[in-house]
C-alpha cells in the first residue's frame, strides 16, 4: 500500500507543478485555449493519443468488448490506430490548421459559425458539446473510480471527488499547454504501463501460447454462433457485424469529437504535422491495440467477483478484477496508467466544454462585451462547474461505461462530423445541410435513448455518423448554392503561397 501510495503523491506532485509552470502561457484567450497555436509535434500528438484513450477505453470498452468478442477486439485497437489517428492526421490535420487560422476559429462551434456564416450555427454548437460532453465525463470518472477501489478500498465518491480537484488545478492554473505538458507525462506512463500489464497478466497464465489455448477452449455463447468453440480466438470473432460498429464508432468518430480536432488548431508548423502523425499512430497502435488484446483474455478470469447479485456479467469489473491478482507494485503502475489516461482525456473535455461555452455562447449571446481577461476569468470558473455538474453525475451514473461514451460520441460525431469534413473540402456545402446534420445526429442518439429501436448506444452513435454523411452533400445539392465570393474567400487561405526549403519539397527541376 506504501508503494501504491507514494506513487500517486509523486503523479499529483508533478500534475500541480506543470499547471503552475504553464501559468505564464494563460495570459490570453488564444494562450488558454490553444497554447498560442505553438505545440510542437510530440506535445500535440501525445495530446491527441492521450485525449483519445482514457479509463472508458482500459476499463469499460476493453472489459465489454473483450468478453464479447474475444481477441477479435483486437481490430478495434487496429482501427483506432488507422482510422482513429492515421488517417485523421493524414485527412483533417494540414487542413484544419489552415482553414481554422485564416477564420480566426479557437473552438469546433466556432468553426461553423465562421465556416458557415452563422451565428446561429455557432450557439447550437455549443450547446451541443456542452450537453454531450457530460456523459463521457461521467463516463471516465466511474472506469477510474472502480480502478481506486480494487487497488486502495477507497469509496467510490471520494475517488471521483479526488481526481476532478486536481484536474481542476492544473487546468484553471495552466490552461491547454498545462494540459498539453501533462498529456505527454501521462502517455509515456501508458506505453510503458500497458506493456508491463500485457506481460504480466499473460505470465500469469502460462504464457501467450497457453492463455490463447484455454481461450480457444471456451464455447461461445453469443447467438450469432452459440456453443462454438474456438469463437473467442477466430479472425474476425463470434459476432464480426457488431464489432464492425464498434470500430466504425470509436475510430472514425474522432473525426467529430471537438476535444479531439482541436488539436489540430494548436499545431506549430509543417514539421509537426508529419512527425506528429507518426507519433500518434504509433501511441495508439501500443496503447488502444494493447488494451483490447489484453481485454480479449477476460473470459480466462471469470469468477463471481464479475457478476452482480442477479447473475448478470459487470462489464466494468471484468479488468479491475483481471489485475486484482498482480504484485503490489504492477497495481500502483496500473492505477497511475489509467489515472493518467482518463486525467488527459478529462481536462481536455473540460477544456473544450468550458470555452466552447464561453467564446461561443455566452460572448455572442449574453455578455458581448468581455475582454480578455475576462473570458479566460469565465473560462476558469466554468472548469469549476463542469466538473462539478460531472462529478454529480458520475456518482449515480445511469448505465454501464461503454454506453455513456457511445452516446456521447453518438451525438457529437454524429451532428459534426460530416459538416466538418465537407466543410474543409467542399464549397459547395450549405448551410442548411449543416443544421440537417445536427438534426440527424442528436436526434438519432436522443430517440433512441427513449425508444431503443438500436438496441445498443453504439451501434447507434455509428449509425448517425454513417447518416451525417450522406444528408450532409444530398442537402447540399437540394437547397441553393453559398454565395461563391464568400466561399472563394474562405477557400483562398489552400491557395496562399508559402515558401519552403528543398528538404520539405523539390520543387520544380529544370
Amino acid at each position: 500500500m506504501g508503494i501504491k501510495i507514494a506513487l500517486l503523491i509523486v503523479f499529483f506532485a508533478v500534475m500541480v507543478a506543470v499547471g503552475l509552470y504553464a501559468r505564464k502561457h494563460v495570459t490570453s484567450v488564444d494562450g488558454f485555449v490553444l497554447g498560442g497555436r505553438s505545440a510542437g509535434p510530440w506535445l500535440t500528438a501525445f495530446a491527441y493519443g492521450t485525449s483519445y484513450f482514457s479509463a472508458v477505453v482500459f476499463v469499460g470498452y476493453a472489459g465489454q468488448f473483450g468478453w464479447k468478442y474475444g481477441l477479435s477486439s483486437t481490430w478495434i485497437g487496429i482501427g483506432n490506430a488507422v482510422i482513429g489517428s492515421l488517417l485523421a492526421w493524414v485527412v483533417l490535420g494540414r487542413r484544419t490548421k489552415v482553414m481554422t487560422q485564416h477564420l480566426g476559429s479557437r473552438t469546433m462551434p466556432d468553426f461553423f459559425g465562421n465556416r458557415y456564416g452563422s451565428r446561429a450555427l455557432k450557439i447550437a454548437a455549443s450547446v451541443i458539446v456542452f450537453v454531450f460532453l457530460v456523459p463521457y465525463t461521467a463516463s471516465i470518472y466511474n472506469g477510474l473510480s472502480r480502478l481506486f477501489e480494487m487497488a486502495f478500498h477507497i469509496p467510490y465518491t471520494v475517488c471521483v471527488a479526488g481526481m476532478a480537484v486536481f484536474t481542476g488545478i492544473y487546468v484553471i492554473l495552466g490552461g491547454y499547454m498545462a494540459t498539453a505538458i501533462n498529456d505527454f507525462i501521462q502517455g509515456i506512463i501508458m506505453l510503458i504501463g500497458i506493456v508491463a500489464v500485457i506481460a504480466s497478466v499473460l505470465s500469469g497464465q502460462g504464457g501467450f501460447l497457453e492463455a490463447i489455448e484455454k481461450m480457444a477452449e471456451i464455447p461461445s455463447d453469443i447467438p450469432v454462433t452459440l456453443g462454438q468453440p474456438g469463437a473467442f480466438t477466430s479472425f474476425f470473432g463470434p459476432d464480426p457485424l457488431n464489432l464492425l460498429g464498434v470500430v466504425i464508432l470509436t475510430s472514425l468518430g474522432t473525426w467529430g469529437l471537438p476535444q479531439m480536432v482541436g488539436k489540430f488548431y494548436a499545431i506549430k508548423d509543417e514539421k509537426s504535422i508529419h512527425t506528429g502523425t507518426v507519433i500518434s499512430t504509433i501511441f495508439a497502435v501500443i496503447i488502444s491495440g494493447g488494451c483490447y488484446f489484453l481485454g480479449g483474455f477476460g473470459r480466462l478470469f471469470d469468477g463471481k467477483e464479475i457478476y452482480d447479485a442477479s447473475g448478470v456479467v459487470v462489464f466494468d469489473s471484468i479488468i479491475p478484477h483481471m489485475l486484482s491478482s498482480l504484485p503490489d507494485i504492477l497495481i500502483g503502475i496500473v492505477v497511475v496508467l489509467v489515472l493518467s489516461a482518463s486525467m488527459s482525456t478529462l481536462a481536455s473535455l473540460v477544456l473544450t466544454s468550458s470555452s466552447t461555452l464561453t467564446l461561443d455562447f455566452l460572448k455572442d449571446t449574453l455578455m458581448q462585451e468581455m475582454s480578455e481577461k475576462k473570458q479566460i476569468r469565465v473560462m476558469q470558473i466554468l472548469v469549476v462547474f463542469f466538473i462539478a455538474v460531472s462529478v454529480l453525475l458520475a456518482w449515480n451514473p445511469p448505465t454501464f461505461i461503454a454506453q455513456l461514451m457511445g452516446i456521447s460520441w453518438g451525438a457529437l460525431a454524429g451532428a459534426f462530423l460530416a459538416p466538418f469534413l465537407y466543410g474543409l473540402y467542399w464549397k459547395r456545402v450549405t448551410k442548411a445541410s449543416v443544421w440537417a446534420s445536427f438534426a440527424v445526429g442528436v436526434g438519432i442518439t436522443v430517440s433512441n435513448m427513449v425508444i431503443g429501436y438500436i438496441e445498443s448506444p453504439i451501434n447507434a452513435g455509428a449509425f448517425a455518423m454513417a447518416a451525417g454523411l450522406v444528408v450532409v452533400p444530398v442537402v447540399s445539392l437540394l437547397t441553393p448554392k453559398p454565395e461563391r465570393e464568400q466561399v472563394d474567400q474562405i477557400f483562398e487561405c489552400y491557395e496562399e503561397k508559402v515558401v519552403i526549403s528543398r528538404k520539405s519539397s523539390l520543387g520544380d527541376q529544370k
